[in-house]
């Protein structure tokens, strides 16, 4: 669980809610009229910019802000300066049946159990890459578009409610629904986007760009394990994956200091 994104969206509700209670009526921050002009609007806009498959998958792909965390860099390293060392002690068949902590990873191992090259194993690999960046671009793509339309439903519900309110002056009290309508549009429709969707949409293209490092990370240490590198070069490779201040702080860098 990713609790930076929980945290942070529940938290932001959170307060707008207490701020809604907190006033003289809260219930009327509740129109129906309202949530349909920009909940509805806004789903079937954006699914009008999109197939049903990209729409529906980047719902699914929004799962991955919440839930899905990566390994850290540091304990990668170390995991496949592990497999290295058990290819070069035992080679590469002893690596057949290894748990490890990804499937792109255990996707890779499989292939030097399989005797492929590593000019192949790194085609495969940046082929499979390059398909989970594109899945995950287009979650990204659909909040983001979301987050582009849900404002505008607002301004749209705003216009609509003005239209009614001016064209029934004279009777006072259509004059109050119309006006909620109005500015309510204009609420719900900015918070969609600035406490939902942009949030989503950035967090779902910082998983895309630390993914990718990590399936770099791992095709470049696959692919030296099957050019029987040393595992002290393919460690010292794999460093530069890490934070500056984090380099110094490696098993071998600590070793080489004491």
């Amino acid at each position: 669980m990713d609790f930076a994104t929980l945290i942070g969206l529940v938290g932001a509700i959170f307060l707008i809610v207490t701020a809604v209670i907190l006033g003289a009526a809260p219930d009327v921050f509740i129109n129906p009229a309202s949530l349909l002009i920009v909940v509805g609007g806004t789903l079937l806009v954006v699914l009008a910019k999109f197939s049903i498959p990209q729409f529906l998958g980047a719902f699914k792909a929004a799962a991955r802000a919440f839930k899905f965390k990566l390994p850290e860099t540091q304990a990668s390293i170390e995991e496949l300066v592990d497999v290295a060392n058990v290819a070069r002690k035992e080679g590469v068949l002893g690596l057949e049946g290894r748990e490890v902590g990804s499937p792109f990873l255990g996707n890779g191992i499989q292939m030097l159990v399989d005797g492929q090259t590593g000019e192949t194993i790194k085609q495969l690999l940046d082929k499979e890459r390059l398909m989970t960046l594109d899945h995950n671009r287009s979650g990204a793509k659909v909040f983001t578009a979301m987050a582009d339309v849900a404002p505008a439903m607002g301004m749209i519900g705003t216009l609509i409610g003005l239209v009614q309110m001016l064209s029934n002056m004279e009777d006072p009290k259509s004059i109050g629904p119309a006006m909620a309508v109005a500015l309510l549009t204009t609420l719900y429709g900015a918070m969609i986007a600035t406490m939902i969707a942009t949030p989503i949409a950035d967090k779902l293209s910082l998983r895309m760009t630390e993914e990718a490092r990590l399936q770099m990370l791992y095709t470049d240490a696959l692919v030296a394990i099957q050019q029987g590198t040393n595992p002290r070069i393919i460690e010292q490779m794999l460093s530069s994956y890490l934070p500056r201040n984090q380099r110094d702080k490696t098993p071998e860098a600590e070793a080489a200091s004491g």
